[in-house]
């Protein structure tokens, strides 16, 4: 995704912020169809109106609510839920690393503010931008306008769900949770360059198919543990000269 070749010519927070805005809107469309199943399951997995809005407004995870349902649905223990959730959600720690020489200067507000809201979608579309090279010094408005963006999407989505879900009958089996997948598809390809970025994709995605028949959704932890393993060994034996097999 090209960021806007204007961006030179943006001088102002808020035209930085609408500009991230708007760079976002095909990854929100993607999205919508995934609130709207999420909205849809979440009262028929046990959490009520208020619970499922309170979820997707605290928490603002996709993969992990979806997990959390079916979890509760299957009557997991609560420990087992929140460690689940937390191993799926890891890969924001890369995301923040990657972050962190862009936001430096900035206060901890901020900080906090865009942590909160950091999702896939607006990493991928932020940090584009701020690879970008010139010197404007607003580009962490681009970035919180694609926070706001993805975040409201994400609530209305949610809202829409709980209100048709009774008129969607079995919405789940439409498919339209596809459309997210596409969305993740294509925001993976772009980064697969370098042997360590196949070698996670490859490993992660054999193993979800191979330990996809275990309890509790555990296969999702064993498939992300066992990614982000093999990437980091080739790194590791790349930089020390060592060959990879």
């Amino acid at each position: 995704m090209a960021i806007a070749s204007d961006s030179a010519q943006r001088t102002s927070p808020w035209q930085e912020f609408w500009a991230g805005a708007r760079q976002t809107i095909p990854l929100i469309v993607g999205a919508i169809p995934f609130g709207i199943i999420f909205g849809t399951l979440a009262q028929t997995s046990g959490l009520s109106f208020a619970g499922a809005l309170a979820m997707s407004a605290c928490v603002f995870a996709g993969s992990s609510q979806f997990i959390a349902l079916g979890l509760l649905a299957a009557g997991s223990p609560l420990g087992m839920i929140v460690l689940t959730t937390w191993v799926v959600n890891l890969r924001h720690l890369l995301y923040s690393v990657g972050l962190v020489p862009h936001l430096k200067s900035l206060s901890h507000g901020w900080k906090l503010a865009l942590g909160f809201w950091l999702t896939d979608e607006t990493f991928m579309v932020a940090i584009q931008r701020y690879r970008h090279r010139d010197r404007s010094p607003y580009k962490h408005w681009f970035h919180l306008g694609s926070a706001i963006a993805m975040y409201g999407n994400w609530q209305l989505s949610t809202l829409l769900g709980l209100t048709l879900g009774q008129s969607l009958p079995n919405a789940a089996a439409w498919g339209l949770d596809f459309a997210m997948v596409a969305t993740f598809i294509g925001m993976t390809i772009p980064y697969l360059t370098t042997r360590p970025m196949v070698a996670t994709v490859i490993v992660a995605g054999g193993m979800a198919l191979v330990a996809r028949s275990l309890p509790h959704q555990l296969g999702l932890m064993v498939a992300a543990i066992a990614g982000i393993t093999a990437g980091v060994v080739i790194e590791t034996r790349l930089k020390s000269g060592e060959p990879c097999q």
